[in-house]
């Protein structure tokens, strides 16, 4: 049976919009929870912040009168400020951030996304400790009069903190391993292309549609918790790496960015992001600036982006798009999608032609082993190798210092020249 929850939020009078906004958002991850919501309370104060004790009252009054088990708030609680409210409304009380970890429980499949998960959760349990003892008998002040309340407290905290170092452990070894293959890719020819976009805008259903491979989906967020890269072919380019990333949200929690920094990481490294949107969402413009927040503090959002919006098929009015109007779910207008990667990636990808001589086979297995190479034939005087090829800078500038080893310069793109 569905726990009955009330949800309150805090805001000063100019963002009284925004905060309706934003518990239309909580009330949908709580019913993802699988929890039922039965009543809202907004405070209006002028610090916008933390709820009154009146306030607190009428939220006791609502869950009396509604049959409510739980109050779950849209702010962070702070230990000490969890305690208080759950007195005042004499109901457990849970925040914005337990409810999404609680989502990321349920739908973290592979073994990182477990680790990541717990290691969140006890760093988001750790400080609360405290008030999960106070039944207890508290320390005295003097030898022997120790309590088993503090001894249980401390036992708690170093099991936390103990199993938290092995799963930082786990992580960062899971890490490394990344790191060599992100660290291959960034080496190699094929980009990387991430989908990047608020939760539930739709990301795993353009996946599974341009990868024609199966992938997690549903209406409902962070569905996608565990990076997915599947190799794809660009027609008009060539191959490339699609990569699937975990949803963002406003106000994602400081510590979830820690724990998923891996995951997100995937989007960090990518040579492409497609900014996903929603485009029959009416908080469009408030969920670009929580993406573009998140991506700021991953240090992505200086990355060459193109910007789509999905479900244009849901779209009940007529609207200019602000970006490629696409629709994952009938496959409208992905022409267009493919096309608008192709031009990007090729920008980032450009072709390069040059006379290769029989003595630079290290050039030439650099091209061969990094770079695609479009063309390629013996040149009339048959000194050399005439290359048509496609590579990242890393591959030109490793081939530039072999050619000007020898004092000799590589063509730029497009042109033509003899090593």
């Amino acid at each position: 049976m569905s726990q009955r929850c009330i949800l309150v939020a805090v805001s000063d009078a100019r963002r009284r919009a925004q905060a309706q906004d934003s518990l239309d958002e909580l009330a949908g991850l709580v019913e993802a929870s699988g929890g039922l919501v039965v009543g809202r309370v907004l405070q209006v104060r002028p610090n916008g912040s933390g709820l009154g004790r009146g306030k607190a009252a009428e939220v006791l009054t609502m869950a009396e009168e509604l049959r409510a088990d739980l109050v779950v708030t849209d702010w962070e609680l702070r230990p000490a400020e969890a305690r208080t409210l759950s007195e005042w409304v004499e109901r457990p009380v849970l925040d914005r951030t337990e409810v999404i970890l609680d989502i990321f429980a349920t739908t973290a499949r592979s073994r990182e996304g477990r680790l990541q998960v717990e290691m969140a959760q006890l760093q988001y349990r750790l400080p609360r400790l405290a008030g999960g003892t106070a039944h207890l008998s508290r320390t005295g002040g003097g030898i022997g009069t120790r309590g088993p309340g503090e001894t249980r407290l401390e036992t708690d905290r170093r099991r936390i903190r103990a199993r938290m170092a092995a799963l930082r452990a786990e992580l960062d070894e899971l890490d490394r391993m990344r790191s060599h293959r992100r660290a291959r890719r960034t080496r190699g020819l094929v980009p990387v292309v991430a989908l990047v976009g608020y939760t539930n805008v739709g990301k795993s259903t353009l996946f599974q549609t341009l990868t024609h491979r199966t992938a997690p989906v549903g209406d409902r967020p962070f569905v996608t918790l565990d990076a997915a890269v599947r190799r794809i072919f660009v027609p008009g380019f060539g191959p490339a790496l699609l990569c699937d990333t975990v949803g963002l949200v406003r106000n994602l929690p400081h510590h979830l960015v820690e724990a998923f920094k891996s995951t997100l990481d995937e989007v960090r490294d990518a040579d492409l992001l497609l900014l996903v949107s929603n485009a029959a969402s009416s908080r469009r413009d408030e969920e670009a600036a929580a993406v573009e927040e998140v991506l700021r503090q991953l240090g992505a959002d200086e990355l060459p982006t193109l910007p789509v919006e999905n479900q244009w098929d849901r779209l009940d009015a007529e609207r200019e798009p602000r970006g490629i109007p696409v629709s994952a779910l009938t496959g409208a207008n992905l022409e267009a999608l493919v096309e608008a990667m192709a031009a990007k990636l090729s920008a980032l990808r450009p072709v390069q032609e040059m006379t290769v001589s029989w003595e630079e086979q290290e050039a030439l297995s650099w091209i061969h082993a990094e770079g695609q190479v479009l063309d390629e034939r013996p040149t009339a005087d048959g000194t050399g190798l005439f290359v048509r090829f496609r590579a990242p800078e890393t591959v030109l500038a490793r081939v530039g210092r072999l050619v000007a080893e020898r004092g000799r310069h590589p063509a730029s793109g497009g042109g033509e020249s003899g090593l």
